[in-house]
């Protein structure tokens, strides 16, 4: 695990590094992409004047919403659709061919019915995410061992019980990388749907940079995304990987 992650900084680093040189020596002109450490310094003058706090903490919100909602959602659909073998073949088709959906689509119609505001752009990242939950969740379920339902059963355990005993544990790792992708998609969608939905919002202020020709602001902002991303995912895999450790995998 080590050496992997010695290799994707390595690779991270050797990309950024090469983004940098691009710039500098003029192969990517300025008009297309300011170099990476300019992008840096302008987010830290942005965030010390705090001129976009409102933006980023309304895009916080709404990528929040979206995930809960998509975790939970995915979850309770993915365990009942897991409990059902019928729906599950019904829907299966459904969900093969989910994203190729157009969300945005039914923006005019996500007004109509909850109006101007947060809740069409939460439910656009929330519609983004809980695809992956459902299907991570089934996955997870299928995946336990009969013997251990078995072992619960033989033990005298009730349906919660092995639920929080037997089946969330070994659906575990599946379960994480559902929360890893809807955390992704939430992001995704929540972005996307401000850039065309909203008035405020990172999304917004990214398409409000580009329309003026301001690559400074819009490639800072798009750098702090990036390394928000990167945390929280990097957050979720420490979490994994030590509740892997204590199982013994």
């Amino acid at each position: 695990m080590r050496r992997a992650t010695w290799i994707r900084t390595l690779v991270v680093v050797g990309f950024v590094l090469l983004l940098e040189g691009l710039c500098r020596w003029g192969v990517i002109g300025r008009m297309t992409m300011i170099p990476p450490s300019a992008m840096a310094e302008h987010l830290w003058k942005l965030l010390q004047e705090g001129r976009y706090n409102e933006d980023i903490a309304q895009t916080l919100r709404n990528v929040l919403g979206a995930f809960v909602l998509a975790v939970v959602g995915g979850f309770v659909l993915g365990s009942l659709l897991h409990a059902w073998p019928r729906a599950r073949r019904a829907v299966d088709p459904f969900l093969a061919t989910y994203y190729a959906i157009p969300f945005f689509a039914f923006y005019p119609l996500l007004v109509v019915i909850f109006g101007l505001g947060s809740a069409p752009i939460i439910l656009i990242g929330f519609l983004f995410g809980v695809v992956a939950m459902i299907l991570n969740t089934m996955n997870g379920l299928d995946r336990i061992p009969p013997v251990l339902v078995k072992t619960a059963r033989v033990s005298g355990l009730g349906p919660l019980r092995t639920a929080w005993l037997v089946k969330l544990p070994s659906a575990a790792p599946q379960l994480f990388t559902g929360v890893k992708l809807a955390i992704a998609y939430s992001f995704i969608g929540v972005i996307a749907a401000e850039f065309i939905m909203s008035t405020s919002g990172l999304g917004y202020s990214i398409a409000y940079a580009f329309n003026n020709f301001d690559n400074r602001t819009m490639y800072a902002l798009m750098l702090f995304i990036i390394v928000l991303v990167t945390l929280v995912n990097a957050f979720f895999h420490v979490w994994e990987r030590r509740i892997m450790a204590r199982r013994g995998l």
